[in-house]
């Protein structure tokens, strides 16, 4: 009996997201990431990072151990990428719980992955 209601849930659920969870946000311009995120690097440790991102594309990154890069994000085939001093790789924009989400992950994962918050 209870094997078949946790299928029934999990069903439902699949069916039927819950709202407040994050939800990929298409993006058609990059102009749409202009502002200031805030959030966390991981690598072999996690840390937190600011990036401030420009109409155009470009942006400045920083983490609290003063690691910098600069890089750009552009689209291609529809997809978010971006390349940057330190890496390249694809980006997506989700949205949860009203918050708008930048991940950034780097082909090599060796350089762990990004998530920053949009603040403007």
């Amino acid at each position: 009996m209870r094997m078949r209601l946790a299928l029934l849930l999990a069903a439902v659920f699949a069916v039927f997201p819950l709202d407040g969870i994050a939800g990929e946000k298409p993006i058609r311009d990059v102009k749409e990431l202009a502002g200031n995120w805030r959030g966390w690097v991981t690598e072999q440790t996690q840390e937190r990072a600011n990036m401030i991102v420009s109409a155009d594309g470009s942006y400045k990154a920083s983490t609290t151990r003063g690691v910098l890069s600069e890089g750009k994000f552009y689209l291609q085939d529809g997809k978010l990428r971006y390349r940057s001093s330190r890496t390249a790789g694809t980006a997506s924009l989700s949205e949860d719980g009203g918050k708008t989400i930048l991940t950034v992950m780097p082909e090599d994962p060796s350089y762990g992955k990004a998530e920053y918050e949009l603040i403007k």
